[in-house]
């Protein structure tokens, strides 16, 4: 038989109150990368499947940043800071 969990205890309860500093770093919401090759680049990211077009020398796109281990490593593109 489950357990409905009405029965357990809050998991805050067990655990106390979080160190201070453990707090998470807040994660970069997005990665911008500039295209610097001679012609058009699409380029598909390794996580998460999606297209990104660069149209052309100059090019910026903003980029997830689960895909950006991937994307520079791609000749040609430069992540920005």
């Amino acid at each position: 038989m489950g357990c409905c969990g009405r029965a357990r205890p809050a998991l805050g309860a067990i655990l106390g109150p979080a160190p201070v500093g453990s707090e998470a770093k807040p994660r970069r919401s997005t990665v911008e990368f500039e295209y610097v090759g001679a012609t058009a680049l699409t380029v598909t990211g390794p996580a998460t499947g999606r297209r990104y077009r660069f149209e052309g020398p100059g090019a910026h796109m903003v980029v997830d940043p689960r895909d950006r281990p991937g994307l520079a490593r791609v000749p040609k593109l430069r992540q920005l800071a």
